[in-house]
């Protein structure tokens, strides 16, 4: 009897609490653009922690890429750099890119203030949330390519000057209505903006840090040096995969329509694809050359192909992104190839994967858009990098003549986990 009466008490309660809701939906209405103004944001909030997840996934594909005894150093600068990006973001870096004159070329270097306006469409702090792990992506695609041989604090000072500074100039011209926009370039989620940037800053690093020891020989030999766990690097390609879907799909910026809905939804598929022809194009061209299937080739191909896509994943069919994205496998392969040729040391293969398929995917966007040109998208690619490589390259030779970037021979050996950290990443 006692559970009878609990029951229909509970029962009465739920029924209770299903009217009220009841009445409150059928007397307050949205109107259309309320409705859009919601959707819209939480398509930006949803897809910003899917790219904030790419986090992990760069933590882990670097911890599974370098060796056991610097694996702890990897983890902390992954969780640090996000760190610094959202704080530089947030003070600097949002109003240097959004603030940005009409056709400009630098923004304001003021703090982040959320004004809501329902014009926007949006909440103003799910877009700043949105391209803020915009910002943090970029910065790690520098740590995988230098690991293992820089220290943490001239890294962490670096990262906080590209996540502040530089990489919010260079997206204003775009993002921001700069220079680039008026010119008609166009880079729909970052190609160029982030990927090839970061892949800039890598680049500039690594040959200013130098290799690993024993990388390269003295007569130019090249000695390839094992990764330490390539079920976690394989897991962090499965992350990044994942994240990819809202930096591609969120990059649409609305979702409040049917038009945006599937919009998002030819994104989706046309980034899924382009991943899988890099990754199938990047083991069939290692069987050809070596006569067996390199996993790491085939998970950077797969990274290739996604990096391709970003500049204009919504116009190809899925057959052109087929196409864009196996081109982008080809050159995970033989972009490592010559990478490694010119005696820069890069750990995860960023330099192919992000600098090399950023700017190839940025070009291929006049493939399938007719809005715009061979020539603009080039324009528009090479001045980015250029002046990521040049800012970057500055910073870098600062920090060398003044702190020091790189440890010493014998803490290298010894590995960094023991020598900054303190707590090694694998204990026997």
């Amino acid at each position: 009897m006692f559970k009878n009466k609990t029951k229909n008490f509970f029962i009465f309660i739920f029924l209770s609490i299903l009217s009220v809701f009841s009445v409150h939906s059928a007397s307050a209405s949205n109107s259309p653009d309320e409705t859009a103004f919601v959707f819209n944001t939480l398509l930006f909030l949803i897809c910003g922690f899917l790219v904030m997840w790419m986090a992990a996934g760069f933590a882990m594909l670097e911890s599974g890429m370098v060796r056991s005894k610097n694996v702890s150093t990897i983890c902390l600068k992954n969780v640090g750099l996000y760190s610094i990006s959202g704080i530089m973001f947030y003070i600097v870096g949002y109003n240097l890119a959004y603030g940005i004159p009409e056709g400009g070329y630098i923004g304001s270097f003021t703090s982040f203030a959320a004004a809501e306006d329902m014009a926007t469409g949006y909440a103003a702090h799910s877009d700043w949330f949105f391209q803020m792990v915009f910002c943090a992506t970029t910065v790690s695609i520098v740590s995988g390519t230098i690991a293992e041989r820089i220290k943490i604090w001239p890294f962490f000072i670096f990262a906080a000057i590209l996540a502040g500074i530089i990489y919010p100039i260079e997206m204003g011209w775009q993002w921001g209505g700069g220079w680039l926009a008026t010119m008609g370039f166009s880079d729909f989620a970052g190609s160029t903006l982030v990927h090839a940037a970061g892949g800039a800053a890598a680049l500039a690093g690594a040959i200013i840090i130098g290799p690993r020891i024993g990388r390269f020989g003295k007569d130019g030999t090249s000695t390839p040096i094992p990764a330490s766990s390539i079920p976690l690097a394989t897991l962090g390609t499965f992350i990044l995969w994942l994240g990819w879907f809202g930096f591609n799909g969120g990059s649409q910026l609305a979702i409040g329509t049917m038009d945006d809905a599937v919009a998002v939804s030819n994104i989706f598929v046309n980034t899924n694809i382009a991943a899988c022809s890099g990754l199938i194009v990047a083991m069939v061209i290692s069987q050809l050359l070596y006569g067996k299937v390199d996993v790491t080739f085939a998970l950077n191909g797969a990274l290739a192909g996604l990096v391709s896509i970003t500049a204009e994943p919504l116009m190809p069919t899925a057959y052109s992104s087929m196409l864009i994205g196996g081109v982008g496998g080809m050159i995970a392969v033989f972009g490592t190839q010559f990478i490694s040729s010119l005696k820069i040391d890069d750990v995860v293969g960023a330099l192919p994967v992000h600098l090399i398929a950023g700017i190839w995917g940025t070009i291929a966007v006049a493939i399938t858009n007719p809005d715009t040109s061979f020539v603009t998208q080039t324009i528009g690619a090479f001045s980015v990098v250029i002046f990521v490589f040049i800012v970057s390259s500055i910073i870098w030779s600062l920090l060398k003549m003044t702190i020091g970037v790189r440890p010493s021979e014998e803490e290298e050996l010894l590995g960094s986990d023991k020598t900054e950290v303190g707590i090694e990443g694998y204990t026997i």
